[in-house]
């Protein structure tokens, strides 16, 4: 006997919208048709995050995913899974291992005053780095981050700035024309990992049903 596609999947499919029974099935989780906190924590977690990271990460995605429109398509949600994993090794951290002192005296990123470049290394699941960074993006999420950069390594912090960059970036339109060389130039300015970025992309399509 022939499968039949059940109408909504075809329909998701045909349009790029997440078949959100789909994901929830490929999770594990309770197939209720709603893409919340539950589910977004199962997702991070299939990515590689502990549960001191899914949890919090899942909450902040629930909130935040849809504000920028990354709910809005597989492919989205895809690709912001995949750049993000390479960015924090794997959801693994939130802060660069290295200790920032590279970006001491950058003026380019803000960073004027003594200490600076330690001070205000990359954090996040996409590193924001350099005074100047840390300034404009507290602002846009109402959240004082040069005063406190320290925050930024907060999980739930960490998915809100990655989505503010994401954005502001112009990431979404890439994602929607599948293009993970431009997202790896327009978020790494050169194609440094793009080997590992490919792997955490399929991992990433393989969950969400692409």
């Amino acid at each position: 006997m022939k499968a039949v596609t059940h109408p909504l999947r075809r329909h998701c499919r045909q349009r790029g919208m997440i078949d959100a029974r789909r994901l929830q099935s490929r999770l594990d989780v309770i197939q209720d048709g709603m893409i919340g906190p539950n589910t977004l924590r199962a997702l991070f977690a299939r990515m590689g995050a502990s549960p001191s990271f899914a949890g919090p990460f899942g909450r902040a995605a629930s909130e935040h995913f849809r504000t920028y429109g990354i709910l809005d398509s597989g492919l989205r949600l895809a690709h912001f899974m995949g750049q993000t994993a390479h960015e924090s090794d794997g959801f693994r951290t939130t802060e660069e291992y290295a200790s920032g002192a590279a970006y001491e005296g950058r003026k380019d990123l803000g960073n004027t005053h003594p200490g600076d470049g330690r001070r205000y290394k990359g954090r996040g699941l996409i590193m924001i780095t350099g005074r100047a960074n840390y300034r404009r993006v507290g602002a846009l999420i109402g959240v004082d981050l040069e005063a406190h950069p320290e925050r930024a390594e907060e999980p739930e912090i960490a998915v809100h700035t990655a989505c503010q960059w994401w954005a502001d970036n112009g990431c979404n339109p890439l994602a929607d024309a599948d293009n993970i060389t431009g997202l790896t130039k327009r978020i790494n300015g050169g194609l440094n990992g793009l080997s590992d970025r490919k792997v955490q992309l399929s991992k990433a399509k393989e969950l969400v049903g692409l």
